[in-house]
């Protein structure tokens, strides 16, 4: 079991971690061996999340999320494997932790009388300065 916070934790058989070959510079170590590292981890299905938290990390996902609501994380900061690895868990678990955390509800204000009293001062001097830029009419 890993654990993300204090009431979940993900059972290690939920993650399918493979190793992929790591793009970009390397020379011949990078032709030869395959240090990134690929997590797949099934949000829509996994037991461990709670449902709410399952529909946020959806959410916060974004392009990393599949069709079929699974999770792509991809690792190759690193030239080991095993750190590699370490990182992508390592994200998954951030954006678990993410997720986690219930967004605080916003409630409707209504501005005040002080702001709406400045609102209509500056939108006076405003059209004021504007129609000072205008062409005298012919009555004046």
């Amino acid at each position: 079991m890993i654990p993300v916070t204090d009431q979940i934790a993900l059972n290690e058989d939920e993650l399918d971690i493979r190793a992929i070959r790591a793009q970009g510079p390397g020379g011949q170590n990078v032709n030869k061996t395959s240090t990134a590292v690929q997590i797949r981890f099934d949000a829509r299905r996994s037991p461990s999340l709670p449902n709410m938290v399952s529909v946020r990390l959806q959410k916060l996902a974004g392009s990393r999320l599949t069709l079929d609501g699974v999770i792509v994380l991809t690792a190759q900061d690193h030239r080991s494997q095993i750190l590699n690895r370490e990182a992508a868990i390592e994200r998954l678990l951030d954006l678990i932790r993410a997720a986690a955390v219930v967004p605080k509800k916003r409630m409707a204000t209504k501005p005040t009388k002080a702001s709406k009293a400045r609102h209509l001062v500056a939108k006076t001097r405003r059209s004021g300065l504007k129609a000072a830029r205008s062409k005298p009419g012919l009555d004046s």
